[in-house]
């Protein structure tokens, strides 16, 4: 397994818009305007792939907002959405965020729980999909 943060540039691009493509487009039939939102050029990415395929990724925003955390389905089930996730965290905390937030889909709040996020606020729709802010204190 090899992870790293990346920036949204002409090398890395094809990877993050390989796995985004794979989960979030075809997966969940996500519209790829929403899901290419203009906010990836501004923002710090995770890739990680395994024998050389590239399996997972995510992306902090200046704000410490964690989003876009996917990882194709034939590697999921191997603990490396957490690993993405605590990246991205690291990162924040390295950048002197106090706090990190997400929008969690609905589904996969307990994933994040076990993470250390906590929800807050009410549920909300995005692209579709039902979601819930979570957030983390770091420090």
């Amino acid at each position: 397994m090899h992870i790293e943060l990346v920036p949204f540039d002409n090398k890395h691009q094809p990877a993050i818009r390989g796995v985004r493509n794979a989960v979030f487009i075809q997966e969940q039939r996500i519209d790829p305007g929403l899901e290419y939102d203009g906010l990836d050029e501004n923002a710090v990415h995770v890739l990680l792939s395994i024998d050389g395929q590239w399996a997972g990724t995510g992306r902090l925003l200046d704000d410490g907002h964690i989003g876009r955390i996917a990882v194709r389905k034939e590697f999921r089930g191997l603990g490396l959405g957490a690993k993405v996730v605590q990246a991205l965290v690291d990162e924040a905390a390295r950048q002197g965020h106090t706090r990190v937030h997400l929008g969690a889909q609905k589904y996969a709040t307990g994933f994040y729980r076990k993470l250390g996020f906590t929800p807050y606020g009410d549920e909300f729709l995005d692209a579709g999909i039902v979601h819930i802010s979570m957030e983390k204190a770091l420090g």
